[in-house]
């Protein structure tokens, strides 16, 4: 059971430890005058300048869920331990758990970016590394881990994760129907790096006195470039199963494909202004698709881990949790099932609604509402943002904004400096709070945005 529980435990921890290296773009700003990456919301706002930005142009790095860093880790004696430190009580860690706790870790690096107008309207080019993680860890899990045996029965089955790689190259156009009306798409054309997917459909443990019991069904598709699975044989059972994973050459292209993003403005007066946008829509198809599964449902009972509850005595529950490791292995003991050709995925799109109110008495000031629903498989979540952007000068323009969502209340900030030839902006949609000595931050949620480009 623990190297079960290690290994989903060690798939979170890494997901933690990349989050700054691997995002949604900065909704704060999507009200903000001068800010030039607006298009990436909605492809129908177009920019007064033209500009051109290399490698620094628009980073966003974000993570979001109601899984939070705290939660997992804590401070005993002046050293860091995790929840199941004997010292802890059950009642202190487990209350912060619930039923389906969840991390989404998401990062878009630009390489190249600009902006300028023709063709009668105004048009953007842009090459970006994406990045896309989430995992969905159930409360059960915890208790698993925190407990022991203190149940019969325990059911992990929300357990799914995803994690994907690409580049994308852009091309985008904005154009001018009437005196209200604006459109807007861009073309994605996008090249595969790396898509992994893993879920339990079914993983139920039921700890009895005679015997323990496992029914499982679980799998995992990994679609990386010359990617193969290593075996090892659980002796109990005799059948090999999946051990780990190797790269024989390194990863590189590993599938390709099409996305969209489509928008509208609509200039109702001179105070009030709405628009509408879909984002990312679009598949990439993965090759390699490498499968590891229970090839169904499975079911395994053992007797031989019979043990006393308590420590003191010969045949123990944390003596016996070592030698357990073969025998309950088949709660992940996955077949390898070879190259199932390819497979198309989606990217997960976005949806944007957004209305703005300037201040007829004060044009410098303007007030924004703004709606964001994400789509994806195991991982949705809605945003709903209202903002206070403030242009006081021409080369300088501001917004707070306030947010509640899936995974809570936020509070975000832009800071937008634009003079001639010059641009830069520093942005959170959600302030992090303490951080972590790896930058990490303990509430569970954060997001950063920042970039310099030459507009002309």
């Amino acid at each position: 059971m623990r190297s079960t529980i290690i290994l989903i435990f060690a798939f979170l921890a890494w997901l933690l430890s990349t989050a700054l290296i691997i995002s949604q773009n900065a909704q704060t700003g999507y009200f903000t005058d001068g800010f030039l990456y607006r298009h990436k919301m909605n492809p129908a706002i177009a920019n007064e300048n033209n500009y051109a930005s290399l490698a620094l142009g628009n980073n966003n790095f974000s993570f979001r869920g109601n899984l939070a860093l705290n939660d997992v880790f804590y401070q005993v004696d002046g050293k860091t331990a995790t929840f199941m430190h004997p010292d802890l009580s059950s009642a202190e860690v487990l209350s912060k758990f619930k039923d389906k706790n969840q991390l989404g870790l998401n990062a878009n690096l630009e390489l190249l970016s600009a902006g300028f107008k023709a063709f009668k309207g105004y048009n953007t080019i842009g090459v970006n590394v994406r990045s896309n993680s989430h995992v969905t860890l159930p409360g059960e899990l915890f208790r698993l881990a925190k407990e022991g045996v203190a149940n019969q029965m325990y059911d992990i089955s929300a357990f799914n994760s995803h994690a994907d790689f690409y580049v994308e190259v852009t091309l985008g156009h904005s154009h001018q129907i009437n005196e209200k009306l604006r459109i807007g798409g861009t073309l994605k054309v996008l090249i595969g790096g790396a898509n992994i997917d893993a879920q339990f459909n079914k993983a139920q443990l039921a700890l009895g006195e005679e015997q323990w019991t496992i029914t499982s069904d679980a799998f995992v598709e990994a679609s990386i470039k010359d990617l193969i699975y290593e075996t090892d044989l659980n002796e109990n059972t005799n059948n090999r199963y999946v051990s780990g994973a190797d790269v024989a050459d390194g990863a590189g292209i590993n599938g390709s494909g099409l996305a969209v993003d489509l928008g509208i403005v609509y200039q109702h007066n001179d105070d009030w202004r709405f628009s509408a946008s879909i984002i990312d829509l679009g598949v990439i198809n993965w090759k390699n698709n490498m499968l590891a599964s229970t090839n169904g449902e499975k079911t395994f009972s053992t007797d031989e881990y019979i043990f006393n509850v308590d420590d003191d005595q010969a045949i123990n529950f944390d003596d016996e949790l070592d030698r357990m490791r073969n025998g309950l292995s088949s709660l992940y003991e996955l077949e390898d099932m070879g190259d199932q050709g390819s497979v198309s995925k989606s990217v997960g799109a976005t949806i944007n609604v957004g209305a703005s109110y300037n201040l007829p008495t004060y044009r410098k000031l303007t007030f924004g509402f703004l709606s964001t629903s994400h789509m994806q498989k195991n991982f949705n979540w809605t945003d709903a943002r209202v903002s206070a952007n403030w242009a006081p000068y021409s080369f300088l323009s501001g917004s707070l904004s306030a947010a509640y969502g899936t995974f809570g209340g936020s509070v975000g900030w832009m800071l937008n400096l634009h003079p001639k030839y010059f641009n830069l902006f520093l942005a959170m949609d959600q302030i992090t709070g303490t951080l972590s000595k790896q930058y990490i931050p303990l509430s569970g949620v954060g997001t950063f945005h920042v970039g310099m480009n030459i507009p002309f």
